[in-house]
C-alpha cells in the first residue's frame, strides 16, 4: 500500500469531518436569552425584564428616580424589583452559563498531538501523531439539541424567578400599605385610651369614680401603649421587606407609600378554566415537560455511546536514522471488556422515569394549588366585602347613636370612650380584611402563572373583630 492511498482517504475523512464540526458550530446569541425571558415575565406579570450593564446603566437610573418621585404603586413597586433586585441579576447568570454549554456542546473536541524520539545502537526513530475524537465529532448534533433543551429550561427558571419576584413584591408592597395603616389606627386607639385613662384619674381623685375602674382604664391604656409599639414595628418590619426585594438602599429608601389599599374591585373573578389556564401558564409544569424531553434525549445519547464511547482517529508518520519517513494512520479503539455501557443505560432509563414522574406530580400539584388559591381568593374577597358593606357601616351607626345618647346624658364618657376604641379597631379588621384579598390575587396569580402561591391565612381580621368584641 501506497503513501497516497492511505493518506487520501485520510484526508477526506478528515474533510468531512471539519465540515461537519464547522456546520455544527454554535455562537452565542446577542440577548443571551434575555428576550425571551423578558416576553414570558410580561405576559404574566404586565412588565418587561431588562438587566442594566455597565455601559448603558444610565437609563435604568433615569427610570429608578423618576419611579420613586413619587408614592409607589404596586406596579411601580415591580417595576423597580424587576429593574434592580441584585438576586434576580444574578439568577439571570445562569442563562450565560447554559448557553456556554450549548456553544460548547457544537464544538469538537481538540485533537491531541503526539510525538516520541527513540534511541540506540547508533540510530534515533521518531513517531509524530494527530488524533481526533470521532464519536464526540458524530454526536455532536445530538449533544446540542440536548443543552439547546437545557437553555431552554434555563430561560424558564429564570423566567419563574422574575415572576416570583413580582408577585412577592406586590404582596409586600400590600403588606407594607397595610401595616402602616393599621399604625395610624393603632395610634388612634392609643390616644382615646390615653384620654380616657387621664379622664378616670381625675374622677378618681375627686371620688366620682372607684379603684378597680380607674385600674381597668389605666391598664387598657398601657395595653394600647404596648399594642401601638407593635404595629410601628410590624410597618417598619413590612417596608423593609419591601426595600430588599426592591433592592434600594442608601437614598432610595425614603420612598413613599400610598396612605391606604387599593378598593376591591366590583365583582371576583370566576373560576371558569382556571386549571386548564394553568396548565397553559404555570412554567413548573413547562419546566417539568422540557426535562423530560431532554431526559429522554440524553437517554439516545447513552444508547449511542454505551457500546463505543472512545473512539479516536488521526495521523501518524515516523522516520529512523537512515530510512525515508514512513506515512499512515492510527485509530484508538477502547475495548468493552469490563464495562459494555450496560450501567450508563439502566441509569438513564431510570432518570427518565424519575422525570415522567416528576412531571405527572408537578402537573397534579399544580392543579390543587389553582383550587386551593381561587377558594382563598373568592373567600378573602367575600370577607372584605362584608367588612366594607356591612360590618364597618354598622360600627359606623353604632358610634353616632351612641354619640346621640351621649348627648343626651344617658351614657358615660368611658361608654362613649369604649365604644371609639371598637369602631376603630372595626375599621382595622377592614384594613386586614382587604390587605388580605390583595394578597390572595397575587397567590392566585402566582398559582396560574407558575410561580406557586402559598394561600393566605384567614385568621388576621377573624382575631381583630373577635377582640373589638371583646372590648365592646
Amino acid at each position: 500500500m501506497t503513501t497516497q492511498s492511505i493518506i487520501a482517504p485520510l484526508r477526506t475523512v478528515a474533510a468531512a469531518a471539519l465540515a461537519l464540526a464547522l456546520s455544527g458550530c454554535a455562537t452565542f446569541s446577542k440577548d443571551g436569552g434575555l428576550d425571551a425571558v423578558s416576553a414570558m415575565t410580561a405576559e404574566r406579570t404586565g412588565q418587561d425584564l431588562r438587566l442594566p450593564q455597565a455601559a448603558d446603566a444610565g437609563p435604568a437610573s433615569v427610570e429608578l428616580a423618576r419611579l420613586l418621585q413619587s408614592p409607589l404603586s404596586a406596579d411601580d413597586a415591580v417595576r423597580v424589583a424587576l429593574l434592580n433586585n441584585r438576586g434576580l441579576r444574578a439568577s439571570l447568570a445562569a442563562l450565560g452559563v447554559a448557553e456556554a454549554d450549548l456553544v460548547q456542546a457544537g464544538r469538537m473536541r481538540n485533537p491531541s498531538i503526539g510525538f516520541s524520539r527513540k534511541s540506540g545502537g547508533g540510530e534515533s526513530e521518531i513517531e509524530r501523531s494527530v488524533m481526533f475524537d470521532l464519536v464526540g465529532l458524530l454526536t455532536i448534533p445530538l449533544r446540542r439539541d440536548i443543552e439547546a433543551r437545557r437553555f431552554e429550561g434555563a430561560k424558564l427558571v429564570a423566567a419563574q424567578e422574575a415572576v416570583r419576584l413580582a408577585a412577592d413584591t406586590r404582596k409586600a408592597w400590600f403588606n407594607a400599605v397595610a401595616a402602616a395603616q393599621s399604625a395610624s389606627y393603632a395610634d388612634q386607639v392609643r390616644e382615646a385610651a390615653q384620654a380616657s385613662a387621664d379622664l378616670a384619674a381625675r374622677m378618681a381623685k375627686v371620688g366620682n369614680l372607684s379603684r378597680l375602674d380607674q385600674a381597668r382604664e389605666q391598664a387598657f391604656s398601657a395595653e394600647a401603649s404596648t399594642q401601638l409599639a407593635r404595629a410601628r414595628h410590624q410597618a417598619t418590619a413590612a417596608r423593609e421587606r419591601l426595600t430588599r426585594l426592591m433592592g434600594l438602599w442608601g437614598g432610595h429608601t425614603a420612598f413613599q407609600l400610598p396612605a391606604r389599599l387599593p378598593e376591591l374591585p366590583g365583582a371576583a373573578r370566576e373560576s371558569a378554566n382556571i386549571e386548564a389556564l394553568a396548565m397553559r401558564q404555570r412554567l413548573d409544569v413547562q419546566l417539568a415537560r422540557l426535562n423530560t424531553q431532554a431526559t429522554a434525549r440524553a437517554l439516545g445519547l447513552s444508547r449511542a455511546t454505551g457500546f463505543v464511547n472512545v473512539l479516536d482517529a488521526g495521523y501518524v508518520n515516523a522516520s529512523k536514522s537512515g530510512a525515508p519517513r514512513e506515512n499512515g494512520y492510527e485509530i484508538e479503539l477502547a475495548l468493552p471488556l469490563f464495562d459494555w455501557g450496560g450501567a450508563r443505560v439502566t441509569k438513564a432509563e431510570a432518570i427518565y422515569m424519575q422525570s415522567v414522574h416528576r412531571t405527572a406530580d408537578a402537573a397534579i400539584s399544580a392543579r390543587s394549588q389553582v383550587r386551593e388559591a381561587y377558594s382563598a381568593y373568592r373567600t378573602s374577597y367575600d370577607v372584605a366585602r362584608h367588612y366594607r358593606d356591612e360590618i364597618v357601616p354598622l360600627r359606623k351607626k353604632i358610634s353616632e347613636e351612641t354619640l346621640l345618647r351621649y348627648n343626651g346624658m344617658l351614657m358615660s364618657v368611658f361608654e362613649l370612650l369604649a365604644d371609639a376604641r371598637a369602631q376603630i379597631n372595626g375599621v382595622n379588621a377592614s384594613i386586614e380584611a382587604q390587605r388580605d384579598y390583595w394578597i390572595a390575587d397575587t397567590d392566585l396569580q402566582a398559582a396560574i402563572n407558575g410561580s406557586g402561591g402559598a394561600t393566605v391565612g384567614m385568621t388576621g381580621a377573624g382575631a381583630t373583630a373577635a377582640s373589638a368584641a371583646a372590648e365592646h
